[in-house]
């Protein structure tokens, strides 16, 4: 299997995702000008977080136009590969209408970085998998435009084909909707998440909850493989 890391003009966890699935999931992974234009050879694309070119407009909506993107749309086609969007990414896969609904300004309108406690909605994804139902995860967050939104019909989907893998639990530090902190699309293969598991995969940074994660992709690709 092979990961592949996109690197946008801003990205700054690039380097983060790229040593975990290096050095710490120990699998191959190469890192993704957005200027690339052929995903072929990669089981797994992570648009990391941090920021993207033309944010000021909105987050996402210029990075939606990197020629890359549309490579990333015929990737995602594929139900056997795997897309996982963070932060930045998230925002990212929305704009592109590859996730549904948007990411708009945290309720108190502040730049918020912590941890959090995210419950587990959904253990029948290739992204949780390795998770129990209802687990309550320590992963942190960081980012000022993290308010996931929907109309009541978007809404009422994600919860019907159940595709709210991660909520907030107990403290929506945000304002999103439900208490959403990542979904995925109706084929399952497509995550997009606020906070960063790359940040909680090792003991020294104080949580390792975020790499089953990571370790849920690899099972899954071994098993495709």
């Amino acid at each position: 299997m092979k990961f592949g890391v996109i690197v946008f003009p801003g990205s700054n966890c690039d380097h983060d995702c790229y040593d975990v699935i290096k050095k710490v999931v120990k699998q191959p992974v190469s890192y993704l000008w957005h200027t690339t234009t052929k995903l072929d050879t990669f089981d797994c694309i992570i648009l990391p977080g941090g920021f993207s070119y033309g944010d000021y407009l909105r987050c996402g909506a210029i990075a939606r136009f990197a020629k890359v993107m549309d490579a990333l749309k015929k990737f995602a086609e594929d139900k056997n590969k795997l897309v996982i969007g963070i932060c930045n990414g998230f925002q990212i896969l929305c704009e592109a209408g590859l996730l549904p609904g948007a990411l708009q300004r945290n309720k108190n309108m502040h730049f918020i970085c912590k941890h959090v406690n995210l419950k587990v909605e959904n253990n029948h994804t290739s992204f949780s998998k390795k998770y129990k139902k209802g687990q309550v995860l320590r992963i942190p967050i960081a980012h000022g435009e993290g308010n996931y939104t929907c109309d009541k019909k978007t809404l009422a989907e994600l919860k019907k084909n159940k595709q709210i893998v991660f909520t907030y639990y107990k403290n929506n530090p945000n304002g999103s909707m439900a208490n959403i902190a990542g979904i995925c699309n109706k084929q399952r293969n497509v995550l997009g998440m606020m906070p960063h598991p790359e940040r909680a995969s090792e003991a020294i940074l104080g949580s390792e909850d975020g790499l089953l994660l990571f370790k849920s992709i690899e099972s899954a690709l071994n098993i495709r493989h």
